[in-house]
């Protein structure tokens, strides 16, 4: 017979919903299946995905949070009378973020009913290529079939499984943007292969982040020691590899998207400079509940050759994320998944191995994963399907930032990875170290704002590459990200009027080259 649908999105993430909404502005019988399954601490949250939920969102706010603490610092060389000392209290800024957070889950529902799209709030799997089961949380079955299905069920945090008491006491991402009070001590460890980072913070609570989320480890271990809590990485070789090494692979031109390695190495040293420290080259090795309920973290410090402890109110992992598949039951119907990654993959046109099954999103092998592409994907995806349209998603030149105390954005390609690609005889860096206007009177440090720009070096000097840090490096990077994506140059850019006075407009007058050995520091307006 006839199937209920013509598409079914299983996952309620931003690629997703950008999907089944495009989906039904063509008149489509669509509908969202999504469900959450409560973290092993039990945080559960509403419709939107991870970005909304326990990523972008929540972190943004809390990252802001942080700033206005060294704002309120700055303000009294501007003249501000502030009385000391200033103390942060969690529980007001973690009801704000929720409840914004709450307002864009009930919005998402409008829209889907708005948009007559079916939603269903169950967890799914399939049980033929058209059609997929599911229970509902009083138990009763519901079945779905469609004509096409679009599976968006992004990722979640892995926990280090061979690290003992790891998911008995540790949290994750998915627990701290939920916390109604402060954390404390927090240790934060990212222990991978590639890269390791630990968070300990002790001024009033205790933090330990662990994992191999680089990303989410420095900003998260950012804002909370710009929060006041005393926080510590412990790393176990690079800063930032993960976002830095190819993460970003363009599935049309299998470009390398790679920050580098100078500039994680200049956000790992202001943060140092602002009050979080860093242990090098350390591995958990297990975690303990003491009397006191803290938890005691032990763990083996490879440049000294010995073990070590101390114990924090909380442990957190950010060991990377791992995609959201194991109960969809995706081998019964053939789509195939890459072993290692347990990834889907896809290929330009984001189909998988069987003809009229999809996937967006953080779920796909070799695609960035970032929101604004997802949504992207997701919505070129059902023009395609449903309104004529050819079009691909471009997944060349795109922007991104960490949300560092001092932020990093960058679009293309990194020097190393033009390097590689072009050669270095073909390749021009021209970088600058600057001092933000506002960092002047408040007498702040401006060692690490650093900026960048890799192009080719014959011909009419194409931008590849665009690394900026400094603040507000998003807002920098996003106008930028137009004239790269159009092929700007260093010529066009050069004649480009700067807006004075603004770290921005440093862009524009970028001209000592790296291959010149000249002082690159910015002096004078």
């Amino acid at each position: 017979g006839k199937n209920e649908y013509d598409l079914l999105v299983i996952g309620g993430g931003s690629g997703g919903l950008a999907c089944a909404k495009e989906a039904a502005q063509f008149g489509r019988r669509v509908a969202v299946l999504d469900y959450v399954e409560p973290s092993p601490q039990g945080t559960a949250w509403g419709l939107g995905g991870t970005c909304v939920n326990v990523g972008c969102i929540p972190k943004k706010l809390m990252h802001q949070a942080a700033l206005l603490g060294t704002a309120l610092k700055d303000a009294q060389h501007y003249g501000w009378n502030i009385s000391q000392p200033v103390h942060h209290t969690w529980s007001v800024m973690a009801q704000g973020v929720q409840n914004y957070v709450k307002s864009l889950n009930w919005g998402h529902r409008v829209q889907l009913q708005e948009k007559k799209v079916k939603y269903f709030n169950i967890k799914g799997s399939f049980s033929d290529p058209h059609t997929v089961r599911g229970l509902t949380k009083a138990g009763k079955e519901t079945v779905v079939t469609a004509d096409n299905i679009v599976i968006a069920t992004g990722g979640r945090p892995k926990y280090p499984v061979h690290v003992a008491g790891a998911l008995e006491y540790g949290i994750t991402s998915d627990d701290l943007f939920w916390l109604k009070e402060s954390p404390g001590k927090t240790w934060y460890l990212c222990p991978l292969v590639y890269y390791s980072y630990i968070v300990f913070i002790e001024i009033v609570v205790c933090i330990c982040l662990t994992g191999a989320s680089p990303d989410v480890s420095l900003e998260c271990a950012g804002f909370l020691t710009g929060l006041g809590l005393d926080t510590t990485v412990m790393m176990r070789s690079v800063p930032l590899r993960g976002f830095d090494q190819a993460s970003h692979i363009s599935k049309k031109h299998q470009i390398c998207f790679t920050t580098q390695q100078q500039m994680a190495s200049l956000v790992t040293e202001h943060m140092e400079s602002y009050g979080t420290k860093f242990l090098k080259r350390c591995f958990p090795t297990k975690v303990e509940k003491l009397k006191s309920n803290r938890l005691q973290v032990t763990w083996k410090n490879a440049d000294l050759d010995r073990e070590e402890t101390d114990s924090f109110n909380t442990v957190m992992w950010a060991v990377g994320r791992a995609p959201d598949t194991k109960t969809l039951n995706l081998e019964t119907v053939g789509v195939k998944t890459n072993s290692e990654t347990g990834k889907i993959i896809v290929d330009a046109s984001e189909a998988t191995s069987v003809p009229h099954i999809y996937a967006v999103g953080d779920i796909t092998e070799g695609c960035p994963e970032l929101t604004p592409t997802a949504i992207a994907a997701g919505k070129l995806l059902a023009q395609r399907l449903f309104g004529q349209s050819s079009e691909l998603m471009d997944y060349d030149n795109v922007p991104t930032t960490v949300f560092t105390p001092l932020e990093y954005g960058c679009v293309g390609l990194s020097e190393e990875a033009a390097v590689q690609r072009h050669g270095s005889d073909n390749i021009e860096v021209y970088h600058a170290y600057y001092k933000p206007l506002e960092f002047t009177v408040a007498e702040r440090d401006a060692t690490q704002c650093y900026m960048k720009m890799v192009c080719l070096r014959e011909r009419e000097q194409r931008i590849l590459g665009l690394h900026f840090i400094g603040p507000n490096a998003g807002e920098v990077i996003q106008g930028f990200a137009l004239g790269i994506k159009c092929g700007a140059t260093y010529p066009q850019m050069v004649k480009t009027v700067g807006i004075h006075p603004t770290c921005a407009e440093e862009v524009t007058k970028l001209h000592i080259t790296k291959r010149s050995g000249l002082d690159a520091t910015v002096t004078g307006c």
